[in-house]
């Protein structure tokens, strides 16, 4: 995410999206996956972020 995006409404509900820059697989690993889950939960519990929903989204082969 770009630093030019600020949330200055503290009160306010956001949709937050990010993408990779030429779609590179990010979660081919599953601790990669988990450092993600890992973080969200960790500032949910300890920096108060209320998340409501989020989804990792995987392209796989098969």
């Amino acid at each position: 995410m770009s630093r030019k995006y600020k949330f200055y409404d503290k009160g306010g509900l956001y949709f937050v999206n990010f993408a990779v820059v030429y779609w590179i697989d990010v979660f081919t690993r599953e601790e990669y996956c988990a450092l993600i889950t890992d973080s969200l939960n960790y500032c949910q519990q300890h920096k108060g972020l209320q998340v409501f929903a989020w989804c990792i989204m995987l392209a796989m082969c098969i």
